[in-house]
């Protein structure tokens, strides 16, 4: 490990990132300032890249299922189960 994957690790520690999030504006678990800096999420053991929303405590994620559509025109999602740790992507601007 680097210095600056040290840095990185240690700043993204220190910020407490929400128990639930959500990607579609339409949420009240939507935060977009938070969404601009970038979230990544551990699902599992691996990162997953395609995430909708994901509930910490719950222990769940929601990932896109291909190119269906819902009624409404929104992407078709499927829930799945397991560990799921959120960090920060980008270290936070000083």
């Amino acid at each position: 490990m680097t210095l600056r994957e040290t840095q990185f690790d240690e700043a993204a520690m220190t910020e407490t990132l929400p128990d639930r999030l959500c990607a579609d504006p339409d949420s009240p678990h939507y935060d977009e300032k938070l969404l601009e800096r970038g979230i990544g999420i551990m699902f599992n053991g691996s990162e997953k890249t395609n995430v909708e929303e994901y509930c910490v405590s719950e222990g769940w994620i929601r990932v896109v299922a291909g190119k269906s559509l819902d009624r409404r025109g929104r992407p078709m999602t499927v829930k799945l189960k397991g560990k799921v740790e959120p960090f920060l992507k980008e270290p936070p601007q000083t």
